[in-house]
């Protein structure tokens, strides 16, 4: 479980989130959706541990998230654009980051094999495509079985087919019990996963619900169409 309870971040004069309240159950996907600069990437660092709040309280699994660190076994994260040695080989990689965590030395076998990584993981990561690159990302986050699962835009730079994968891999997840929170500009992907949306704007949460809710509440029929209505009607 995520528990987010009056979270505020500045940067300088600059407020990115206000006493913002979110709560994300096991079993549950949560959508976080809001135009550039709304503040969702500082709330999913500010959940990871990577950017300190100013005030609020966030918790994983019941852990407080603070500089002991205990709740960070309980995550498996997929950035937008992951950062590895490229000296490294995939295989590397993965020995590598299970020995940080005393976990796992080898990947999911069965999920290599969806995502055509077999033949991929002796090579170092240098010559690898930038989507190849992100297939492994996506391995990385499920290495540890971890409880809560965050992926910023998971499927950026990813064919329909590898993230027809990874979509059939988070739903997995979901069925295991786990809890889930992605950002996605791509509305079917959200439209497709997702239990509920929340929308952020100017860092307050202006909508949480599910995305019939939202077309109900906005009286359009794509998703797309509805966030829309929900900013305009926010900046008059």
């Amino acid at each position: 479980m995520i528990r987010v309870t009056g979270l505020e971040k500045a940067f300088g004069p600059l407020q990115v989130l206000r006493k913002a309240d979110l709560e994300i159950r096991p079993g549950e996907i949560v959508a976080l959706a809001g135009p550039n600069a709304s503040g969702k990437t500082t709330l999913l660092r500010c959940i990871l541990g990577l950017v300190r709040a100013d005030a609020g309280l966030i918790e994983v699994c019941g852990s407080p998230v603070d500089a002991k660190g205990a709740y960070r076994s309980r995550i498996g994260y997929m950035p937008q654009t992951a950062s590895f040695p490229r000296n490294l080989t995939g295989e590397d990689l993965i020995a590598f980051v299970g020995g940080l965590r005393h976990g796992p030395r080898r990947a999911d076998q069965a999920l290599l094999e969806s995502f055509h990584l077999l033949g991929q993981m002796q090579k170092p990561l240098r010559v690898l495509s930038g989507g190849t690159r992100q297939k492994i990302s996506a391995v990385l986050a499920f290495l540890f079985n971890p409880d809560v699962l965050i992926f910023d835009e998971p499927t950026a730079g990813l064919d329909p087919v590898s993230s027809s994968v990874l979509r059939d891999q988070i739903l997995a997840a979901r069925a295991a019990g786990k809890t889930i929170l992605l950002t996605s500009h791509t509305m079917s992907e959200v439209e497709e996963v997702a239990d509920r949306m929340v929308f952020l704007l100017e860092g307050r949460i202006n909508f949480n619900g599910t995305v019939s809710a939202l077309r109900d509440q906005t009286g359009e029929r794509s998703l797309e169409r509805a966030l829309a209505t929900l900013m305009r009607g926010n900046e008059l």
